[in-house]
């Protein structure tokens, strides 16, 4: 069986902040909007469809980025510059750190609407 994730929807405060701040973060395109949908269309042609609901109603959630040493490198840059907070830990008990977790390297930090964000260059377990 052949089963793949196609989409899924991020819920935000303001879908096209959001869309954005990821697609220029990691280098990525925002798509058309969709309705009330703004998607940003990863590289295994999977798309994150941001919609915009009251702040409120957001329960914050975690989403992981595998991406190459050289993306990381143009990522981590851009989180520096834009004085985002990092850890290298998600409980964000380790601020203004990377971690080698696997032999790689990875960041946390939190994107506009709250979300947990974490970006690695070696799978888990890899």
């Amino acid at each position: 069986m052949s089963v793949e994730l196609n989409h899924t929807i991020v819920h935000c405060r303001d879908n096209r902040e959001s869309a954005a701040f990821l697609a220029d973060l990691l280098g990525l395109t925002v798509g058309e909007e969709w309705g009330p949908f703004i998607p940003v269309v990863l590289a295994n042609s999977v798309t994150l469809d941001f919609a915009t609901i009251p702040t409120a109603s957001i329960t914050p959630q975690h989403y992981a980025f595998l991406i190459s040493e050289a993306e990381f490198d143009t990522a981590f840059a851009r989180i520096q510059a834009l004085g985002i907070d990092y850890f290298a830990d998600p409980h964000q008990k380790i601020p203004g750190e990377i971690n080698h977790n696997d032999g790689g390297r990875g960041v946390y930090f939190p994107d506009p609407s709250g979300h947990g964000m974490e970006l690695i260059t070696r799978p888990y377990g890899g």
